[in-house]
């Protein structure tokens, strides 16, 4: 019974403080997001400075090993060990930043609130992790089983034979993809849509043996079926429900029936 009204006290408590960071967030939006934004950016230099230390080691081993050189010599061994450096911070990166994101239980769920929230400070974290890696390494490693394992580990669901040739990814833990799905370059998957000055935060479902084509957009809440095609440039909106084996293109992207509009056109070439 004891236990019992201790983890009511606790859950009470823990409401408690979350609504008064909220009304904060909310009546002094400036200093507060000057005040929350701090911690926030030094645990991304904390996260920087750590992966930078594989490179920096390298770089003093070598100037080391090189001190009695030639010129030539000494700026083509930096030229190579800063070059190898970066690689290592890029690395560490993709291993440290998920660790990160499981440390502050960084996870998403599906959500629907104010901007200037709890919740939508989650979100932001979440993201911040993974636009770290994305704009400053991701970019080099992808497609690769690298980057798929960098995905997987902050939270999506990756079946087999996934080729995920891109870094547009939002929300990765709300993320789901099936098997043999092809993602293109340059394809965006966002977990997330704003929608009367509210934050929507909404699962992305993708079945077996999809493709999303070249510059695609999916946005949150949209579910599509197996062995469906999304055409390039084509956008899929919100809360969008594509059946098995269907194709669909245009923005927004709609249904499109291939058979009937080809056609015509081999009628013409006859």
């Amino acid at each position: 019974m004891k236990k019992r009204i201790d983890v009511e006290t606790l859950t009470s408590t823990h409401k408690g403080l979350k609504g008064l960071f909220e009304s904060l967030l909310r009546r002094f939006k400036v200093a507060m997001h000057i005040a929350t934004m701090i911690p926030v950016y030094a645990l991304g230099c904390f996260v920087i400075g750590t992966c930078l230390v594989p490179g920096i080691a390298v770089f003093r081993w070598v100037s080391d090993f090189t001190a009695l050189s030639t010129a030539w010599v000494q700026n083509f061994s930096y030229g190579c060990a800063l070059a190898l450096g970066y690689f290592l911070y890029g690395t560490t990166l993709v291993f440290l930043a998920p660790a990160m994101n499981f440390l502050i239980r960084g996870y998403l769920k599906p959500w629907r609130g104010p901007y200037y929230s709890a919740e939508a400070f989650k979100w932001f974290m979440h993201n911040g992790f993974t636009y770290l890696a994305r704009f400053t390494f991701l970019e080099i490693i992808t497609p690769s089983p690298l980057s798929i394992l960098f995905y997987r580990m902050m939270g999506m669901k990756i079946g087999k034979g996934v080729t995920i040739n891109t870094t547009w990814i939002s929300d990765p833990s709300l993320i789901s993809l099936g098997n043999k799905v092809t993602l293109g370059g340059s394809v965006t998957i966002v977990a997330h849509y704003g929608q009367s000055g509210l934050l929507i935060i909404s699962p992305v479902k993708i079945g077996d043996n999809c493709t999303i084509g070249l510059k695609a957009t999916v946005m949150g809440g949209a579910s599509i079926g197996n062995n469906v095609k999304v055409l390039p440039h084509s956008v899929v909106m919100p809360k969008t429900l594509i059946p098995d084996g269907e194709t669909w293109g245009g923005v927004p992207a709609r249904k499109i029936e291939l058979e009937k509009t080809a056609k015509p056109r081999l009628q013409k070439l006859s």
